[in-house]
């Protein structure tokens, strides 16, 4: 874990975010009090977009005619 101070990180940004995506814990101080820790963000996750599947799924004709065991009932 290394410690800077936020003056010293404001000089040294790009080589500290170098650090953190090599998986270096930076923490940054002010006032000797912990004050930012620079983490890497998880990549994103692919958000599905409405309407993707089209055409994948199929649905019979007959998906909604009663079943053959209800047929006594719907007369």
């Amino acid at each position: 874990m290394q410690q800077i101070t936020l003056a010293e990180a404001s000089q040294n940004l790009p080589d500290l975010i170098e650090a953190a995506l090599k998986g270096e814990e930076i923490i940054i101080i002010k006032d000797n009090q912990p004050l930012v820790k620079l983490t890497p963000v998880s990549p994103l996750k692919h958000r599905r977009q409405p309407g993707s599947a089209k055409g994948l799924i199929t649905i019979s004709d007959d998906f909604d005619a009663p079943l053959e065991e209800f047929k006594e009932y719907m007369e």
